[in-house]
């Protein structure tokens, strides 16, 4: 929660607390944009740097297709505040959803992306 819900202004965290030992930090901290991402988006991010990047073993690991995976890379960056569409156009998405399910072949998809 970042909003206050009384009157709608963003929240700080004022107080760092060390479980261990109960020291305690007062101030006002800005939490980053991750502080606020939900489990499952914050899941998809470790995962994301963990591969590196790579969407392709992404889509592997959480053994999904490759435009599942970008549309979940997509959400996330909508989520950060980057909702500017940086993914591929939906050509190229329709393109590879063909390839995907075999309505096409490998050097067909790619003889259509090369013509984009």
């Amino acid at each position: 929660m970042n909003i206050c819900p009384s009157c709608g202004e963003e929240m700080t965290v004022t107080q760092l607390t060390c479980p261990a030992c109960g020291t305690e930090i007062r101030g006002n901290f800005r939490p980053n944009e991750f502080a606020f991402l939900p489990d499952d988006k914050l899941d998809f991010l470790r995962l994301f740097l963990k591969l590196r990047g790579n969407l392709t073993e992404l889509a592997k690991e959480l053994g999904v297709s490759y435009p599942t995976a970008r549309a979940r890379f997509d959400e996330l960056m909508e989520a950060l505040g980057y909702s500017e569409r940086v993914g591929p156009r939906p050509e190229v998405e329709r393109i590879l959803s063909m390839l995907e399910r075999g309505e096409i072949t490998p050097d067909e998809a790619e003889r259509l992306l090369r013509g984009i």
